[in-house]
């Protein structure tokens, strides 16, 4: 298995980052390796979404966001290269601005020797975290 964790602080407030968060079909918009987001399915406070994403080569899957006011969790549903895949953000206040915390672990459904697998859960972190700044400058002007 392999699994990231990371924590920064963004320029909005919590309940800001959080629509940036669920709102995953404009994903595409602003995180480079998203090709494609769709929500398939709605269950109250859980969507079943449909990603398309090319890291090193393109790929699907779908996955389960659980929604909460300050977390967002995910599972594993189906798809081409994960065997499980679960993660959150969560979102805590911090003088006015918010502490985001990304984390995600998965295993792949081919052998992935360790070190690959790491890299590729590894591989985008800070680019996607740069990329959650600048959608906040953009929607926030922070």
């Amino acid at each position: 298995m392999a699994s990231a964790e990371t924590t920064d602080i963004f320029a909005c407030t919590p309940a800001q980052f959080h629509k940036i968060v669920t709102d995953y079909e404009k994903y595409p918009e602003f995180l480079q390796e998203v090709k494609r987001c769709q929500v398939l399915k709605t269950e109250g406070n859980r969507k079943l979404i449909a990603y398309t994403v090319s890291v090193m080569k393109e790929f699907q899957y779908n996955l389960w966001m659980t929604e909460a006011p300050d977390l967002v969790s995910w599972e594993f549903a189906s798809g081409d290269i994960f065997k499980t895949m679960k993660g959150f953000w969560k979102m805590t206040d911090e003088g006015g601005k918010c502490r985001g915390t990304y984390g995600v672990e998965a295993t792949f459904g081919m052998f992935v020797p360790g070190p690959i697998a790491k890299a590729l859960v590894n591989v985008n972190l800070p680019n996607m975290l740069s990329a959650y700044h600048k959608r906040v400058a953009e929607l926030y002007g922070r």
